[in-house]
């Protein structure tokens, strides 16, 4: 009950919660800082650790365990303000200057701290400082688990450390232990919050359990302690969001100085982690404690409460009767057993028998047909549908030099060097297969295999070793390829009637058949080599021709250079003779005249160009023989000159 010192302040002394609230707000406080220190220090080291190992387990984990730690400190500090309260009661403080009695700051840094303090205190005021503290710590524990929240982590392993953090979070929970037992056996005359705060305690102490177990049992194979270390978040998640909200709806409660404040960080959703679980009694508390409302006074309640047995048992006899109805889709059938003997094969549709356990329905496929390869990989991945319009799956190529899935590798007789021996081809062989459309086949398709395609596989496989032991190469890929599927499907449908499986082979598809693809490689690579020698030769005889041709062009070119210069030579000679004979008639006929002629024509070619200077005896008078000036003729040029040469001059 809340006391109100306008009333009954005068007996506040006399109660224990009054007496012990020092003590108990050392003890938070202490408690508080602890923890919190431990809270921060699992954010830093998450913080590094996610750093280098971002897809590891141990963020996610630390941060989880931080934020448990985190709901804890913010009860521990929403306790430590309701006994703070009570110590004030019991040992007010001094009085203090009221501010309009303050001597007013001298500086200007100094009065607008002071403006600033006032206007802070004021809203302080108004809001409360518990208030503003518990939606802090509540939203940074949910902000915190938010950041880390990821489903996808891989698993890996942990080394020696998840064995030193299992210990360590095992140490701390069971000091959380030792905390929540001495609260839990706290009176509430004595320390009312104490137990709220239990009910917060017990929230770590489950998320640090848990860690350990993830820790211990985490592995490279092992993927639920990864699941298991992010999913922690949850519990100490909903309830920050739960003291968050409690936070916010304080905002609209009335507060007054004198009345005893109430504990703000009390969480219904911590109040169910106990044993046995009543969540409808502690929902029944809180509603008489909040609303006034008692549940037990409703004849409506009391009356669900006596009926509620006798309703489930109908409903339960109900349910299980209704376990004899039994549907059977389209593509279906179903072999009804009844106290676990087959007595019949249901058709599709909706069928009646008796409840389970004493009569149950196994499915059997009605007419539904697969594709079964006889060989696949040793984790075949599911068939995903590819875009029409995107390139071609793996699947789809169909090179020889590409490893298949679904190739066997055979063993054939073939000959080399004229002995006999042995090859080896891969080989793509389907089946289409059906269970047997009678009951029969239902009947033995569902007691006498226990897995219809590895039957399948492994009798196909038999068939094949046996059956192409006798064939060669040149059969398989000539006249044997037209019947061998039909021979195939026909042995395979023979060895599985022997064995009463009520499988109906439809057909015996043989894809390819082709060498592996590791000989299909060094194949091409002697392609290769033989494609590059060939090439070499004819380049070798393309650079020979055109030497040749070369030769012959230079061959041909000085022949006919020859032949050339030879006419040339001839034509001259000829030209001369015939000169010469002309000249000869010439002579004889005109004698001296034609000697004059030629001796003119001659000087005149020979004087066309030169420089002339005529000397006439008649030039001049009286006797005075011509002047020739020497000075207008220069010697011939001579790299020698001559030592006693003449000076130019005039002569008479």
């Amino acid at each position: 009950m809340q006391v109100d010192l306008e009333g009954d302040g005068t007996h506040v002394t006399e109660l224990p919660r009054f007496q012990q609230a020092a003590a108990q707000g050392r003890r938070l406080r202490r408690l508080a800082v602890g923890l919190g220190a431990l809270a921060g220090a699992g954010w830093v080291l998450a913080f590094f650790v996610g750093l280098f190992a971002p897809q590891s387990l141990w963020p996610a984990l630390l941060v989880n365990l931080s934020a448990a730690l985190l709901v804890l400190v913010a009860g521990l500090q929403s306790a430590w303000w309701v006994s703070r309260w009570r110590a004030r009661v019991i040992d007010p403080p001094a009085s203090v200057v009221p501010e309009d009695d303050a001597p007013a700051p001298d500086g200007w840094y100094e009065r607008l701290l002071d403006r600033l303090s006032r206007r802070g205190l004021h809203l302080l005021g108004q809001v409360g400082a518990p208030t503003l503290w518990l939606g802090g710590w509540a939203l940074a524990a949910t902000l915190s688990i938010d950041q880390t929240w990821s489903l996808a982590l891989p698993s890996a392993a942990v080394g020696l450390s998840a064995t030193a953090g299992a210990a360590l979070a095992l140490v701390l929970a069971f000091g959380l232990l030792v905390l929540e037992r001495q609260w839990a056996q706290e009176s509430a005359a004595q320390w009312p919050e104490a137990g709220s705060l239990a009910q917060l305690a017990r929230v770590a102490i489950i998320c640090l359990v848990l860690a350990a177990l993830c820790l211990l049992f985490a592995g490279e194979s092992a993927v639920w302690p990864v699941r298991v270390a992010v999913l922690i978040g949850i519990l100490p998640g909903v309830v920050a969001l739960e003291l968050l909200l409690r936070a916010v709806l304080s905002l609209f409660s009335p507060r007054r100085e004198t009345l005893e404040p109430t504990l703000l960080a009390r969480s219904v959703v911590a109040d169910l982690l106990r044993w046995p679980p009543q969540p409808l009694l502690a929902l029944q508390h809180e509603l008489h404690n909040r609303f006034g409302i008692d549940l037990r006074q409703i004849w409506a309640f009391s009356y669900m409460r006596r009926a509620l047995l006798p309703v489930l048992a109908l409903v339960a006899a109900v349910g299980w009767l209704l376990t004899g109805l039994h549907e059977i889709p389209m593509q279906g059938r179903g072999i009804y057993e009844r106290f676990g003997k087959p007595v019949q094969v249901f058709g599709p549709g909706l069928h009646a028998g008796l409840p389970w356990p004493l009569g149950r329905v196994l499915s059997v496929e009605n007419g539904v047909v697969h594709e079964l390869a006889t060989s696949v990989g040793d984790n075949p991945a599911p068939v995903q549908a590819e875009p029409a319009e995107g390139p071609a799956p793996i699947t789809a190529n169909r090179l020889w030099d590409a490893s298949h899935v679904n190739d066997k590798s055979q063993v054939i007789a073939g000959s080399r060097g004229g002995q006999q021996s042995f090859q080896i081809v891969n080989m793509d062989v389907r089946f289409v297969y059906r269970i047997g459309l009678s009951d029969e086949a239902a009947l033995a398709a569902t007691y006498n295999s226990a897995d219809v395609p590895t039957l399948i596989r492994s009798t196909a496989s038999r068939i094949l070793v046996h059956d192409f032991a006798s064939r060669t190469l040149d059969g398989l890929l000539g006249q044997d390829r037209t019947g061998l599927a039909e021979e195939i499907g026909r042995a395979v449908q023979q060895d599985l009637q022997k064995l009463d499986s009520g499988v109906e082979i439809l057909a015996t598809v043989v894809e390819a058949i082709h060498p592996p693809a590791g000989a299909a490689n060094a194949y091409h690579g002697v392609q290769a080599a033989q494609i590059g020698a060939q090439a070499l030769i004819a380049r070798e005889r393309g650079a020979a021709a055109e030497a040749s041709n070369q030769a012959q062009l230079q061959a041909s070119l000085a022949g006919d250079q020859a032949t050339a210069n030879a006419r040339e030579t001839e034509a001259a000679a000829r030209a001369a003779d015939l000169k010469f004979a002309a000249e000869q008639k010439a002579y004889a006929s005109a004698g001296q005249a034609f000697v004059l002629e030629q001796y003119l024509s001659r000087l005149s070619q020979g004087l066309g160009k030169a420089r002339l200077l005529v000397l006439d005896h008649r030039l001049g008078g009286s006797g005075n023989a011509p002047t020739i000036d020497l000075r207008t003729f220069t010697l011939p040029a001579d790299p020698a000159p001559a030592r006693n040469s003449a000076q130019p001059g005039v002569t008479h």
